[in-house]
């Protein structure tokens, strides 16, 4: 679904809402020729009441149009808000990692927040106007040929230069405000940069650079957006000089000929009288025509957005069950490459069986954390085979994949709410005793005790209210929640002090006898128990095995227990 698709299922608000605009319009243009109606009978000695009473009613009507007409359309353009956010945050969650990790955080927030408030513009109450202000304009155009042709030629002449300059301020209006939507994007960006980074910008005491940087940036979208003022300002002027040049054109000349007897007075009020009614509607047909192509801007950018790339979740229908015995996790082969760079993976091989702890080593790009989201399917292998469940990823449906899996990240990745919002995200409905098995087996049950509210104690943005060890374990027994088939660590004991971690380690030996473990992780206490080392040097598989047969055969693995976990100690 596209936004103009959306734009598309409110038809009938929209609909609705055009229809009572041009109810109240017809009963706006009908007034002036009341009133010359009214003229008449005066000067005729006829009676007043009907006169009166029809031009009473068409006021009533066209007021209670207008307001039916502003309700409608502007709830259809709240509607059409709410679909388009929804749009983007549903194509956001589901989108290809790849893609997503090439947007600009800030200018997402930016298009996402505030783009679709002006998307509706053009979508709704643009174009309502548009439509409403040409009828009144048209209408009135007509009805003043039939009073008098010759003085509508006079109108016209005026008012034609006025129309040409207005809409060349469209074009422009729309120009710059394409221009203002990047820069305003562009400041987004910096401001989410900084303050994602706050404690570092003030140890580094610099506060002041990044505050003038932000300031060049803001800057920036303010000259952009000035001149979108600027074009749009205009607007109003450049009308109101053709319509006071008709006006005293109309009166100096009509009155001309009222004084000559060749028109009526009444004739030449009813005219004057549609001048001044479609003064305010022409004025706001352009302004509308401007703020139209000003919308159109942020379409653009919203329908930008709207077409990231999607994840593939797979075949709808899951593979046949795994034989008994099939290892938990299979690489046979794989390469792969973030974008158009090097490979970080090379035909690497490996299996990890149903249950025990398998570690991952090796220095810094060797492809450990990859090949965490490999199982996990963040990124699509570019070649070979990885199976999980001895399925291949690509043959199983996402949601049931992930569902195999607890994944915890190096940076516990928690978010605002209570400590059970963050434990239970992935099983809403988790019953209390799996909450107590999890709290249990991430050794979080001590840190529970010790919160204000237990469960329901309130944390801060990224799980402020916890230390970092806490924040972890945390996150380790919302992985455990599920039951996971395979658990993913990614330097989960990289935040924990030695007593939380030795805690952790046996949480983990429990769970490690029930399904498979993966750990990626520097610290020699927690590799040293896995059953299982796999040293990885230049996305292969370099050396597997125990700790004390890697220390006694690969000088890789001497060297980075030297220079990476002698902190720690090594276990004798």
């Amino acid at each position: 679904m596209n936004v103009r698709e959306i734009a598309a299922r409110h038809r009938m608000l929209l609909g609705g809402g055009i229809a009572l605009g041009l109810l109240g319009s017809a009963a706006s243009l009908a007034q002036p020729w009341l009133i010359g109606r009214l003229i008449e009978s005066v000067a005729g000695d006829e009676p007043l009441a009907w006169p009166i009473v029809l031009i009473a009613l068409m006021f009533t009507a066209d007021a209670v149009f207008a307001a039916g007409h502003a309700y409608l359309i502007g709830r259809a353009g709240e509607n059409i808000v709410f679909d388009m956010r929804r749009l983007l945050v549903g194509r956001l969650l589901r989108a290809d990692t790849a893609a997503f990790a090439r947007l600009d955080r800030g200018d997402v927030f930016t298009r996402t927040v505030t783009d679709t408030s002006v998307a509706r513009i053009p979508l709704s109450q643009a174009l309502a106007q548009i439509v409403t202000y040409g009828f009144t304009v048209v209408g009135g155009l007509v009805l003043m040929a039939l009073i008098d042709w010759r003085l509508l030629l006079l109108t016209v002449g005026c008012l034609g230069g006025a129309s040409v300059v207005s809409l060349l301020l469209a074009r422009q209006v729309r120009r710059a405000s394409l221009a203002n939507r990047e820069d305003t994007g562009a400041f987004g960006s910096g401001v989410q940069r900084v303050m994602s980074a706050l404690s570092t910008v003030k140890a580094f005491r610099a506060e002041q650079r990044e505050s003038e940087r932000v300031g060049e940036l803001a800057d920036t979208a303010r000259r952009s957006g000035a001149r979108v003022h600027g074009f749009s300002a205009m607007f109003t002027p450049a009308m109101n000089v053709g319509t006071q040049l008709s006006l005293a054109a109309v009166i100096g000349w009509g009155m001309t000929r009222v004084a000559t007897g060749s028109m009526p007075i009444a004739d030449l009020t009813a005219f004057v009288m549609y001048l001044f009614y479609l003064v305010s509607p022409l004025v706001l047909l352009f302004l509308a025509i401007g703020q139209f192509q000003q919308g159109r801007a942020a379409i653009t950018r919203v329908s930008e957005l709207a077409g990231i790339e999607q994840e593939e979740s797979g075949p709808s229908a899951a593979p046949a069950p795994a034989a008994a015995g099939s290892p938990a996790v299979r690489f046979e082969q794989v390469s792969f490459g973030y974008g158009d760079g090097e490979d970080v993976l090379r035909d690497l091989s490996f299996t990890v069986p149903e249950r025990g702890l398998t570690a991952i080593v090796g220095p810094s790009g060797a492809g450990k954390t990859t090949v965490l989201q490999l199982i996990e399917r963040f990124y699509r292998h570019t070649s070979g085979s990885v199976q999980v469940g001895g399925a291949d990823v690509t043959d199983l449906p996402l949601e049931q994949l992930r569902g195999m899996i607890g994944y915890v990240e190096q940076q516990s990745a928690l978010m605002r709410g209570t400590v059970r919002d963050n434990l239970t995200y992935a099983a809403p409905d988790a019953s209390d005793d799996d909450i107590a098995r999890a709290v249990a087996l991430a050794g979080f049950r001590e840190v529970l005790a010790d919160l204000p509210d237990g469960l329901d104690t309130e944390l801060g943005e990224a799980g402020v209210g916890l230390s970092g060890g806490q924040a972890q374990r945390l996150a380790v027994a919302r992985a455990l929640l599920n039951r996971p088939r395979v658990v993913l660590l990614d330097e989960a004991s990289s935040h924990l002090d030695s007593n939380a971690e030795a805690a952790l380690r046996d949480a983990i030996a429990g769970v490690a006898a029930d399904c498979a473990v993966i750990t990626v992780a520097h610290r020699i206490s927690t590799i040293a128990e896995a059953e299982r080392i796999l040293v990885l040097e230049d996305g292969r598989v370099r050396a597997d095995g125990t700790h004390t047969d890697l220390m006694a055969t690969d000088d890789l693995y001497r060297q980075l227990v030297s220079q990476q976990l002698d902190a720690v100690g090594t276990p004798g």
